[in-house]
C-alpha cells in the first residue's frame, strides 16, 4: 500500500486501529513515520487530529507485554451479593449508626430483625449488657432515648432522638409520661396510659401495639415466659393482663388480691411480683391500707395461676423500686431518712410455698449524696436488671412542694449499679437532663 492509495480510500480512519496494533507490535521508525505520514494530508487546512491509542503496560503482566487502557466496568452492586456477606457488613457497623439502615430496603431491614444477626453480634463480641432509659420530650412528640454500655473498663451513654410511630402522634407523649419498660428479647415494650409501643434496642424502629384493656397510671409491669403481665395503677379494677406478643393482644388472667396505685412490679423465677404502693378502691385511697400496701408484696405463679403474699419487708419500708434477676427480687426500700437494699428468694415452690421457702437478706444499701434522703425530700428509684451479674438503680430527688428541706441536695438521673457476685454498689455515668422520669429496661445492645 501506497500514500497516494490511503488517501484516496474513502474512510481513511477505519485502517486506524489496525495501524495502531501494527506500531504497537513494531518499534521500527520507519513503519511508525510511514503511519504518521498517512494520517496526515497534504492541505495543511484539512487536517483532522486523529487520537492514536498509547500502549500501557500491565503491572502484573511480563515486561515484553502490553495492554491498552478500557473503560473499567462499574463494580455490583450490594444487592447481588448473598445474606451472609450482607450480614457480615451489617453487623461490623455501629450501633449508633444502625438506626437509618432499615430504611435502604426490605431486605436490610429483614436482616437487621433477624435471630441471624443478633447471634452473629454476640459471637464477635459486639453485644454489651446495656441499660436503655427512654424518656417523652417536653413538646410531646418524640422520645429520647439513652444507652448506658456497661463494658468492662468503660461506661459510655449515647443519647438519640426516639421518633413515635405515626399510629401514635395523634395521642402525643404525654400517655407515656408514666410508661413502664418491659425487655422481651431485643425489643423494649413501653407501655403506657392506654397505649402501648414496642421499640427494636438496635436499630430504633418503633411501632405502636396493642393498648392495655384498662387504662393505667403507675402501675407494675415484668416479663416473665415471655409475656408482659400488668397489674394495678387503677381504682376500678384489680385485674391483671397478660400481654402475647405474638398475637398483639391483651387478656386477664388473675384478679390481684389488692388494688395498689404507684407499685413497682418485676419477674423472677416463673413469678410475677406487685410491690409497694397504696391501696386504692373505688371510693378513694384508704389511710388505714396504705402503709400496709408499702411495704408489702404480692406475687402471682404464672404457671398455676396461684397468688402468695411474701412476708412484708422488714423494718417496715417502703418499696421505692423492683426488679428481678435469676429467680430472685431485688428491692428499694426507703425509711423516711434512709435508704435500703433487699432480695428475696421465693424458692421453686407454688402458691403458699412462696412465703414459706423464702426470705428477705439485706444487702449493702445504695449510697447517696448527704442530704438527698429526708423529710421534705422526694426520692424516685426506677430499677432494672443488666445480665445476670448487675443490678441498676436510677436515682432522682427533689424538695417536695410546700417543704422547706435544711440542707437538700436534689439531683437527677444518677445512675448506681450493683455488682452481684461482688456485694458492692459503683457510681455509673449519670444520664443527661430530662431523664428524670425515664423508664428503664436491661438489655443486650
Amino acid at each position: 500500500m501506497n500514500v497516494a492509495s490511503h488517501r484516496g480510500d474513502p474512510d481513511p480512519l477505519r485502517r486506524v486501529p489496525e495501524a495502531a496494533a501494527m506500531a504497537a507490535e513494531s518499534c521500527h521508525s520507519r513503519s511508525i513515520s510511514w503511519f504518521v505520514k498517512s494520517c496526515i494530508p497534504a492541505d495543511p487546512s484539512r487536517h483532522i487530529s486523529v487520537p492514536i491509542p498509547m500502549p500501557i503496560p500491565i503491572a502484573a503482566a511480563p515486561p515484553s507485554t502490553t495492554s491498552f487502557c478500557c473503560p473499567s466496568q462499574p463494580p455490583p452492586p450490594i444487592s447481588a451479593l448473598p445474606d451472609d456477606l450482607i450480614l457480615e457488613c451489617l453487623v461490623r457497623v455501629p450501633r449508633a449508626s444502625l438506626p437509618p439502615l432499615p430504611a435502604v430496603c426490605r431486605r436490610f431491614a429483614d436482616l437487621l430483625a433477624s435471630n441471624a444477626f443478633l447471634q452473629l453480634r454476640r459471637a464477635r463480641g459486639l453485644l454489651q449488657p446495656s441499660l436503655l432509659a427512654v424518656s417523652v420530650s417536653d413538646h410531646g412528640g418524640f422520645f429520647s432515648q439513652a444507652l448506658l454500655q456497661f463494658r468492662p473498663g468503660q461506661q459510655q451513654v449515647q443519647v438519640a432522638a426516639l421518633p413515635l410511630p405515626l399510629a401514635l402522634l395523634h395521642c402525643g407523649g404525654s400517655v407515656f409520661a408514666h410508661a413502664r419498660a418491659v425487655t422481651l428479647g431485643r425489643e423494649i415494650f413501653l407501655v403506657g396510659r392506654g397505649a402501648t409501643m414496642r421499640v427494636d434496642a438496635h436499630t430504633g424502629a418503633a411501632r405502636a401495639c396493642a393498648p392495655t384493656l384498662f387504662p393505667r397510671k403507675k402501675f407494675a409491669a415484668a416479663a416473665v415466659g415471655g409475656r408482659i403481665y400488668v397489674a394495678g395503677g387503677s381504682a376500678r379494677t384489680a385485674a391483671v393482663e397478660e400481654y402475647d406478643p405474638v398475637a398483639d393482644a391483651w387478656r386477664v388472667v388473675a384478679e390481684a388480691p389488692r388494688r395498689r396505685y404507684g407499685c413497682a412490679g418485676a419477674g423472677a423465677g416463673g413469678v410475677f411480683y406487685v410491690a409497694g404502693g397504696v391501696a386504692v378502691s373505688g371510693d378513694g385511697a384508704r389511710a388505714l391500707e396504705a402503709h400496709v400496701c408499702a411495704g408489702s408484696v404480692d406475687a402471682l405463679h404464672v404457671a398455676s395461676g396461684a397468688w402468695a403474699r411474701p412476708r412484708a419487708l422488714p423494718g417496715g419500708g417502703c418499696v421505692m423500686g423492683a426488679c428481678g434477676v435469676g429467680a430472685h427480687l431485688y428491692v428499694v426500700a426507703s425509711h423516711a431518712v434512709e435508704l435500703s437494699f433487699w432480695r428475696w428468694h421465693g424458692g421453686a415452690g407454688r402458691g403458699s410455698d412462696l412465703r414459706a421457702g423464702g426470705g428477705w437478706v439485706a444487702l449493702e444499701a445504695p449510697p447517696m449524696p448527704r442530704g438527698s434522703v429526708g423529710l421534705g425530700m422526694a426520692v424516685r428509684v426506677a430499677m432494672a436488671g443488666i445480665g445476670r451479674e448487675t443490678v441498676t438503680a436510677v436515682m432522682s430527688a427533689a424538695a417536695v412542694r410546700g417543704h422547706n428541706a435544711v440542707g437538700a441536695v436534689p439531683f437527677d438521673g444518677m445512675v448506681l449499679a450493683y455488682d452481684i457476685a461482688g456485694g458492692k454498689w459503683s457510681r455509673a455515668p449519670d444520664l443527661p437532663p430530662g431523664f428524670r422520669r425515664a423508664a428503664c429496661a436491661g438489655v443486650d445492645c
